[in-house]
């Protein structure tokens, strides 16, 4: 079984995973490449923003109610959980189930498909939890950079 790219525990890239990932991409190239029919670009037009992520691991553990997952993503609006919820069940991701009490409740849960995506989303997390420090400090390092060459260029000096 091949790993993604930068999941080598030694923390080098996995060179088997890196030839197969751009051998996927040649193959799409090859096949036409169909921005509508991607693999890549619908699965992460999906969960690839922050709210779908966060709500994806919210309900790894249990199911929840609406108050729940607001209090856990306590930085999400209401309005922007609702379209998240609804963007994810609408995928095949998340299902929500209504109890007949009164008020009606309502649950959401990870479908199996929504379940099957928490491995290589967690491996994602772990990627970004490990390297988190580096990222930062290349940021900061681009940062540093351009504000440089924004200098020089407001200076007349080119």
């Amino acid at each position: 079984m091949s790993r993604l790219p930068g999941s080598n525990p030694s923390g080098q890239p996995d060179p088997v995973s890196d030839n197969d990932v751009a051998g996927h991409f040649s193959a799409w190239q090859e096949d036409g490449f169909d921005a509508v029919r991607c693999p890549i670009r619908n699965v992460l037009d999906v969960i690839g923003d922050k709210w779908s992520t966060l709500t994806l691991m919210s309900l790894a553990g249990k199911p929840r109610r609406f108050s729940d997952l607001h209090r856990v993503i306590p930085d999400i609006s209401k309005r922007m959980l609702t379209q998240t919820l609804r963007g994810l069940e609408r995928e095949g991701l998340v299902t929500r189930h209504v109890f007949p009490t009164k008020p009606p409740s309502v649950e959401y849960r990870l479908s199996p498909l929504g379940r099957s995506v928490l491995v290589p989303l967690g491996g994602l997390i772990e990627w970004a939890d490990a390297r988190f420090d580096e990222i930062v400090a290349a940021r900061r390092r681009f940062d540093i950079a351009e504000v440089g060459a924004v200098d020089v260029k407001r200076a007349g000096r080119t």
